[in-house]
């Protein structure tokens, strides 16, 4: 099921992770990759994604970000 343009979950596919359409390749890959330091292209290249396959998920990413409730509180 689509969850987000371009990304979808499904519960037998990555343990229900969601994924980019189409592919077995879940968000959390891609970003995590993306954040150690390899480069778009390199990420594109790796997993064969079109360009907007990646800035879905870094979309998506986003958008989960900045719905999720703060983890951590200030001390006063």
């Amino acid at each position: 099921m689509e969850i987000f343009p371009g990304i979808t979950m499904d519960a037998g596919v990555r343990f229900g992770r969601p994924c980019i359409a189409g592919t077995r390749i879940d968000v959390a890959t891609v970003v995590g990759a993306i954040g150690a330091g390899d480069g778009l292209d390199e990420v594109q290249e790796a997993y064969q994604l079109s360009r907007e396959q990646l800035l879905a998920a870094l979309r998506y990413a986003a958008h989960v970000a900045a719905h999720l409730p703060p983890a951590v509180r200030e001390v006063s």
